[in-house]
């Protein structure tokens, strides 16, 4: 099988020649953007760089996707949130947030051209071009709980919970449209998979407030996703502590949940219990980061002998990891594989 026809057929549940290994999240690390020309914080915002980069995950590292939106901002950035715009081993952030009330916002109509949208959408479709039918393209977009983060502030958002909590499921209610307008117009450039980032982890909220706020928004949306003649699988990425709300996770509809190494491989499978795909869950800052490739790769196995189908580091790497301790996750799927 090729890359892409082994990650589509893991997420749709169909026989693959050994677990692929992707990268839902970003894996553009400071050699990489060396080795391309291409490097952060311009790769944010020029089409051709931001292409350039995501290649690498598979011409460097071995992944079997590529996927070109790096932060958690774009969204936020092109709605008015002022960014600090990061450096070659600093992620974008949010510095500012535009919005106080749910009916301070309507989606612009002119969204999808602004920049920091458009730049992934451009690369999304020169990615395809050059890897075809050969290698999947990931797109990635921002859920409305994070949005909600980005563009009202996490600590309001979440004191909304409990003091506000028709407001917090306003908020949810008009930053969705963001999330499904952005997830549609990466389909339509030629994403062939898409991460749905929303963190409402574990180390935050609980499992009740994601069942109560969160958990209807993410099937209507997956609802809404599944329906389109043109879908594609996706891949719900929550960061932190989650065994809790694997259970939810499972009925929201989305194909896959992308998880952090917080979670214990085996009782995240016992928790989702077959009703979603788990991708994961390579340690960041400890194997990757920290480790050896032995690390990594004595790492990737144990998680492979757990039985998880898919396999990917646990979140966006820290930039300064080393490619051979990324190209460790796919040697070791191969090998173990062999």
């Amino acid at each position: 099988m090729n890359s892409r026809q082994r990650v589509l057929a893991a997420l749709n549940r169909e026989p693959v020649d050994r677990p692929p290994v992707i990268s839902p999240t970003s894996v553009a690390t400071t050699e990489s953007m060396r080795l391309t020309g291409a490097a952060f914080p311009d790769a944010h915002y020029d089409a051709v760089k931001m292409a350039a980069l995501a290649s690498a995950g598979h011409d460097l590292l071995g992944f079997d996707c590529v996927m070109p939106y790096f932060g958690i901002t774009a969204e936020a950035e092109a709605l008015g949130a002022a960014i600090n715009r990061g450096s070659s081993d600093v992620m974008p952030s949010v510095a500012a947030r535009p919005f106080t009330e749910p009916d301070e916002f309507t989606i612009p109509a002119d969204f999808l051209e602004r920049r920091p949208v458009k730049t992934i959408l451009g690369a999304i479709r020169l990615l395809k071009q050059k890897y075809g039918e050969s290698v999947a393209v990931c797109g990635k977009v921002i859920g409305p709980w994070t949005l909600s983060y980005n563009l009202y502030g996490t600590e309001n958002f979440l004191m909304d919970l409990i003091a506000e909590p028709e407001k917090a499921k306003e908020f949810l209610r008009v930053f969705k449209t963001v999330s499904l307008t952005f997830a549609e117009a990466q389909i339509e450039a030629g994403a062939d998979m898409l991460t749905w980032a929303d963190h409402a982890t574990g180390d935050m909220v609980s499992a009740a407030a994601y069942e109560e706020f969160l958990l209807p928004v993410h099937r209507e949306c997956a609802e809404i996703l599944r329906g389109k003649t043109n879908r594609v699988p996706t891949i719900l990425h929550t960061c932190g502590r989650a065994l809790d709300r694997m259970p939810l996770f499972a009925q929201t509809g989305f194909d896959a949940f992308h998880f952090d190494s917080k979670n214990d491989p085996a009782e995240a499978l016992t928790a989702v219990d077959g009703g979603i795909l788990l991708a994961g869950c390579v340690n960041n800052v400890r194997v990757l980061l920290n480790g050896t490739a032995g690390d990594v790769k004595k790492q990737t196995r144990e998680i492979m002998d757990a039985g998880v189908p898919i396999i990917a580091p646990e979140c966006a790497v820290p930039c300064g990891v080393k490619n051979a301790n990324l190209r460790a996750i796919a040697e070791a799927v191969r090998e173990g594989c062999a």
